[in-house]
């Protein structure tokens, strides 16, 4: 586990892309639940192009075209795919794939939210949409002890939310794992530095849910960020695709 020593108390203001003065919370008002993943449309048929069908959707992740497909690395082995039901919605269809050999399996579906406007694929701070894009997972953390994480975990009360914030988001950074979106790998999640600088956001997280939108990040249930710290590993490279749907099938 690393210290928490050196880590700035107020860090944990600088959550979902708000600088590290915004009071903000990471989400607010609105955002309607999302629908569990479906996993992909199978072609209709005979047994015999059905089987094709599913074997083919079996080589890549549903849903997502070859401009996102092509942007997962060659050794990942784990995706968290995050589908926003629509490009200015709050909620999302999440869903962890698995590969064995050349064959993605699905191994959990679940609800979530990301940024209450939506999304973009101009990210800059302040603009409550989360990110569209293919980033690698690799720091975990939160306010509560490590669960049994795989990933690097950082335990800090530093990354509390202000109790100034509404009583509904007192518990989002109980566990966090940060989407590397303008940060510097192998440090903690609330680690300040934005290697593209302040105006284009940071500190994009999966974290808890509080029922609604965030400022950017990916929220989902107590229960689904401790399957994930127990599940996401480093030797498996794993990677989260994020995006409306629409967006994500291009």
């Amino acid at each position: 586990m690393r210290s928490a020593g050196a880590i700035r108390a107020g860090v944990a203001m600088a959550a979902c892309g708000a600088l590290l003065t915004t009071v903000a919370a990471c989400g607010a008002d609105g955002g309607d639940s999302g629908k569990k993943s479906t996993g992909g449309a199978e072609a209709s048929g005979g047994a015999s192009k059905g089987a094709e069908a599913r074997a083919a959707d079996l080589k890549r992740i549903p849903g997502v075209g070859d401009r996102y497909q092509k942007q997962i690395p060659a050794n990942a082995r784990q995706v968290v795919a995050v589908y926003g039901d629509d490009k200015d919605a709050a909620g999302s269809s999440i869903a962890l794939f698995t590969k064995s050999g050349d064959t993605w399996k699905k191994q959990r579906g679940w609800s979530g939210h990301n940024g209450k406007k939506g999304w973009t694929t101009n990210h800059h701070e302040g603009d409550k949409r989360s990110p569209v894009g293919v980033f690698t997972l690799s720091d975990a953390g939160g306010v509560l002890a490590d669960p049994g994480a795989k990933l690097p975990y950082t335990q800090t009360a530093s990354i509390q939310a202000p109790h100034y914030w509404a009583k509904s988001h007192w518990h989002d950074f109980d566990y966090v794992i940060a989407i590397d979106y303008n940060r510097a790998k192998g440090t903690p999640p609330n680690d300040p530095t934005r290697p593209q600088g302040q105006s284009k956001g940071g500190s994009i997280w999966l974290h808890m849910d509080h029922g609604s939108g965030t400022s950017g990040c990916v929220s989902q249930s107590k229960g689904d960020m401790e399957y994930l710290l127990k599940t996401l590993d480093p030797k498996q490279h794993p990677v989260v695709v994020m995006g409306d749907k629409a967006e994500l099938r291009a």
